[in-house]
């Protein structure tokens, strides 16, 4: 009989999480991998969604390291749920910014035309941008079991030394800000790609605005992640 009960419990909330979330720009296209039903995947998808197509440069090892595996069965479902809500709190709190939910994270890209941008060759927070930030600290201290994601991207104009620093400068600007809103430093993974990791075509203009990003990528943490494992046994 408890088997039965929770069977039927976990039916529902699959379907709870189909119907809640359907109308979520960032969860309505989310596949059974997204959902964390691929038991032991890598998280190439966040990965790609992060750096663009490159995912299989060796020099992307450290950033894979950092993502780990996909939750898989009940585990990955439960998990799914709780990403679902914060995706959906932030496309409605940070409607600029490009959410997106992939294997068992969250990826926001802001670049020059959402959310968060930067001034030419600057990587100070403007005014506006610290808006922006603001609210999406609002959400992490409301969501704080996860892992923090900073990386930052440049266009390929200028030389190849200047574009690594400058998307460095302004990776780490973003995370500097989070913690100065009270998100705790132990939270964050900084990293930097310069003009190395175009997601975007870079001889056009549209293309290179585009790399000029900074992506935050939400991941569940540990004890997230046992949690889930431990409800899903129960």
């Amino acid at each position: 009989m408890k088997n039965l009960t929770k069977n039927i419990f976990l039916a529902v909330l699959v379907l709870t999480i189909t119907f809640t979330f359907t109308n979520c720009e960032a969860t309505k296209n989310a596949n059974n991998k997204q959902k964390g039903a691929v038991i032991g995947a890598a998280g190439g998808a966040i990965l790609g969604a992060i750096i663009g197509n490159n995912v299989g440069n060796k020099n992307n090892s450290e950033l894979g390291a950092v993502i780990g595996g996909v939750l898989g069965g009940t585990a990955g479902v439960l998990i799914g749920k709780r990403m679902d809500e914060q995706a959906k709190k932030i496309e409605t709190e940070i409607p600029g910014a490009e959410v997106e939910r992939v294997d068992d994270g969250i990826v926001v890209t802001f670049d020059e035309n959402s959310g968060v941008y930067f001034d030419t060759n600057k990587a100070d927070i403007n005014p506006k941008s610290k808006v922006t930030l603001d609210k999406l600290a609002n959400i992490f201290i409301e969501f704080k079991d996860t892992k923090i994601l900073v990386v930052g991207h440049t266009d390929n104009t200028g030389k190849d030394d200047y574009n690594m620093m400058l998307s460095e400068k302004r990776a780490k600007s973003v995370t500097n800000y989070l913690v100065s809103d009270g998100i705790s430093n132990s939270r964050f993974e900084t990293l930097w790609y310069g003009e190395t990791q175009p997601k975007y075509d870079n001889t056009t203009a549209t293309g290179r605005a585009k790399n000029r990003r900074v992506n935050v990528a939400i991941i569940p943490n540990d004890k997230m992640k046992n949690e889930a494992i431990k409800d899903a046994q129960q």
